[in-house]
């Protein structure tokens, strides 16, 4: 049986991860920046512009959302800190996209490295 960090390893492998530096850039280039991490996660602060899709429902967003039925979007990935971005970008090359990038490190290494952030703002009530 493989573990978690054993199949972590084999998608980054696999995939092309973009250091902190180069993903300001690749940012403003992409079709979609989408935020795999949990809608929790997201609204506690995101990068501008993000989409969230929850890795665990990626597959059947991308699938049931006709702006993202293009297989030559170019599309960046990230996570907390690059494990679920890296497994989500090897399930989108499976179902067929060819341009598909995740950040090495994540949000951690973003919001480290003083890039901008946004916080959903929640309705407020009474």
């Amino acid at each position: 049986m493989k573990t978690a960090l054993e199949l972590v390893a084999e998608a980054k492998a696999r995939v092309h991860e973009l250091s902190v530096a180069e993903a300001a850039q690749a940012v403003a280039a992409a079709d979609v920046l989408i935020d795999v991490r949990e809608p929790d996660e997201y609204r506690q602060g995101h990068l501008p512009g993000a989409v969230n899709m929850p890795r665990g429902l990626l597959e059947f967003q991308l699938s049931s959302n006709p702006a993202c039925q293009n297989t030559d979007l170019n599309v960046l990935l990230y996570c907390k800190t690059s494990g679920r971005a890296a497994l989500a970008a090897c399930a989108m090359q499976d179902m067929g996209y060819r341009n598909v990038r995740s950040i090495a490190g994540g949000y951690d290494a973003w919001a480290a490295a003083g890039q901008p952030v946004q916080q959903s703002k929640l309705p407020q009530f009474g």
